[in-house]
């Protein structure tokens, strides 16, 4: 993760904790306040890292532990091909069932959700997320997916 991404986040959790946020437009300018541009898909996609939750009369909530969850599942998952808003991810024979229940754990905007076999997983993405946005969502937990995207 880049410094400026870390200095973004680390001022979002600053913001949160200092008193309730209940939009992102409200974040956007408390962030430009701090020196901080940012656009509403960074935004979102940072949130989304984080695991911040939106609470309808309370504004954002901020997690326990609010950095992703580390899994040794990572290595299980070998390549992942798109087809529009559809990705098949390849995996060790037997993980597919694990990596899915995990995925279907987490809260990623841009994913609806996961059906697996033995071996490999259907993710559906939501109509209006991109492959780069499914791919931003999976990184925390996949480090290197980015890597094995089959064309």
């Amino acid at each position: 993760m880049q410094n400026s991404t870390k200095k973004r986040q680390q001022a979002i959790l600053d913001i949160i904790h200092a008193g309730p946020v209940f939009n992102q437009e409200e974040l956007a300018l408390r962030l430009k306040e701090a020196g901080i541009s940012s656009t509403q898909a960074t935004l979102s996609r940072d949130l989304n890292a984080l695991k911040i939750s939106k609470i309808p009369g309370e504004g954002y909530v901020i997690p326990v532990n609010s950095h992703p969850p580390t899994t040794d599942l990572s290595s299980g998952v070998l390549r992942i091909q798109f087809s529009g808003q559809l990705a098949v991810l390849k995996t060790r024979p037997g993980l597919a069932s694990a990596v899915a229940a995990l995925l279907d754990t987490q809260v990623m905007r841009p994913v609806i959700g996961t059906i697996a076999g033995d071996d490999t997983i259907l993710l559906i993405g939501r109509v209006d997320a991109s492959q780069a946005d499914i791919l931003d969502a999976l990184t925390p937990l996949f480090p290197e997916i980015k890597n094995r995207v089959v064309i």
